[in-house]
C-alpha cells in the first residue's frame, strides 16, 4: 500500500551565474576538456569537505550546466549547490561579466505546473550475458531521447519508483510536447581517455504531481553524467 504523499515540498538552493571569457585559456582548456570543466565547477567550493573525497560534489549538492556563444565568445555556466560558492579564485580575464549568486526558495504542489530546461546524459544499459555488467550504451537519436526521459515521468498517482527501480520525477508531461536537441558530446583527455558523456537538452512543461520527488530530483538532478554538466533540471 502507498504511503499517502505530502501536498507541496519546498525547494532551496543557491544558483550562481557565470559569464566567462572563451578565449580566455583558463575557460578554453575547460571547454575541450569535461574534466576540467568539473574542476572549474567544483573550484568555487574549496574547503567545505575533506580535499579528495570521492563524493564531494554530491555532499555540497552540486549541478551545473553550461552553453556556448560562439560569436561571441562567452561560457555561460550555472552551478546550483546547497552551500555558498567563492568565485574569486577564478583568473581576472577568464570572467566576462560580474558573477551573479541567486537564493532559490520556493515551494512546489500538487497541479503546479512550470517550464523547465535540462541537458541530460541519455544512457542506457545493454546485457552482455550471464555474469556480466551490461555495457553503457548512449541514445543518439531525439525520439530515443524522448522515451528515455518520458520514462522518467511520474502520472499522478504513481509511485516515485518504478517497479524496474528507476526513480520518477515527481512530475509529468505531454511526450510529444517536449523539445529535444541533441548536443556535441564532451570529453577529457589523457589521463581520463575512456570520458565521453553524451549529452542531449529536453525543453518543455511539467506538472507536480509528487512534491517531494521532484524537489529531491531537483535537489540531486537526473541521470548520468552529473559530474559533467548533465542533470540540472531547471525550472521557472
Amino acid at each position: 500500500m502507498n504511503e499517502p504523499r505530502a501536498a507541496s515540498a519546498r525547494f532551496v538552493a543557491t544558483h550562481t551565474l557565470l559569464t566567462l571569457n572563451a578565449k580566455d585559456p583558463f575557460v578554453a582548456k575547460s571547454l575541450i576538456d569535461a574534466q576540467d570543466m568539473h574542476r572549474t565547477v567544483m573550484s568555487g567550493f574549496r574547503g567545505w569537505v575533506d580535499d579528495g573525497s570521492r563524493d564531494a560534489r554530491s555532499q555540497m549538492g552540486v549541478l551545473s550546466a553550461w552553453s556556448l556563444n560562439l560569436r561571441e565568445a562567452r561560457l555561460s555556466l550555472v552551478v546550483q549547490s546547497q552551500l555558498p560558492g567563492d568565485w574569486s579564485r577564478l583568473p581576472r580575464g577568464a570572467v566576462a561579466e560580474e558573477t551573479r549568486t541567486l537564493t532559490l526558495d520556493r515551494t512546489f504542489g500538487v497541479g503546479e505546473t512550470v517550464d523547465f530546461r535540462t541537458v541530460v546524459n541519455p544512457v542506457r544499459s545493454v546485457p552482455q550475458g550471464p555474469d556480466k555488467r551490461g555495457k553503457i550504451v548512449a541514445h543518439t537519436r531525439p525520439d530515443h531521447v524522448k522515451s528515455w526521459f518520458a520514462r522518467r515521468l511520474q502520472p499522478v498517482g504513481e509511485p516515485p519508483v518504478a517497479f524496474d527501480g528507476l526513480t520518477r520525477l515527481g512530475a509529468d508531461a505531454d511526450p510529444d510536447h517536449l523539445g529535444v536537441r541533441m548536443l556535441p558530446r564532451v570529453s577529457s583527455p589523457a589521463p581520463h581517455k575512456g570520458l565521453r558523456i553524451a549529452r542531449a537538452e529536453i525543453r518543455g512543461k511539467l506538472t507536480v504531481t509528487d512534491p517531494e520527488t521532484f524537489v529531491g530530483v531537483l535537489t540531486r538532478g537526473i541521470g548520468h553524467g552529473r559530474a559533467y554538466g548533465c542533470g540540472l533540471l531547471l525550472v521557472r
